[in-house]
């Protein structure tokens, strides 16, 4: 137990957060992306196109739903709220902590949701349809909730310990 589990939408700062706050706090990082990558020897893109959006999601359940972690901080990819086994064990592991970026933040970051290998299942094709279908999702998984708004990532970092519990 102990971990930190990190969700949010693409660019959220999930990885790139994840990795200083675990260093600021003495804890270990797991990033479910980059063992999904490792795993199939490709990159996210790559395997969504080869095995679709259901298939992508199938391997991003297995994954995540099988990490075993103690004082971690754990990135996932930002379709892991799609995977109702993964969530649910994800929380047994630690505190949900949702990364929360507004929709205007995700377009500014994100030119293009194809090429950075973002899931879009069934009729959303468009960043305003995956906002909308995703929210609620986070909302429901999430223990602690993070705006990460106009925030350098040092106050992304300050933010998601504090909101943890921990004082850096």
């Amino acid at each position: 137990m102990d971990n930190l589990v990190l969700i949010g939408m693409p660019s959220s700062g999930k990885s790139t957060a994840g990795v200083l706050l675990a260093k600021r706090i003495g804890y270990g990082f797991i990033d479910s992306d980059l063992i999904i990558q490792g795993e199939q020897g490709a990159l996210l893109s790559e395997i969504i196109e080869r095995e679709g959006a259901e298939g992508f999601l199938a391997i991003e359940e297995r994954v995540n739903a099988g990490l075993a972690a103690m004082r971690c901080v754990i990135a996932t990819g930002g379709s892991v709220c799609y995977c109702e086994r993964a969530m649910k064990h994800l929380k047994t592991l630690g505190k949900v902590v949702y990364l929360q970026l507004s929709k205007d933040e995700v377009a500014r970051r994100i030119p293009s949701l194809v090429r950075r290998g973002v899931v879009m299942r069934g009729s959303v094709a468009t960043l305003d349809a995956l906002y909308r279908e995703r929210v609620p999702l986070y909302e429901r998984y999430a223990d602690v909730t993070v705006r990460c708004d106009g925030q350098t990532i040092d106050e992304t970092v300050e933010a998601i310990a504090a909101a943890a519990g921990f004082s850096i």
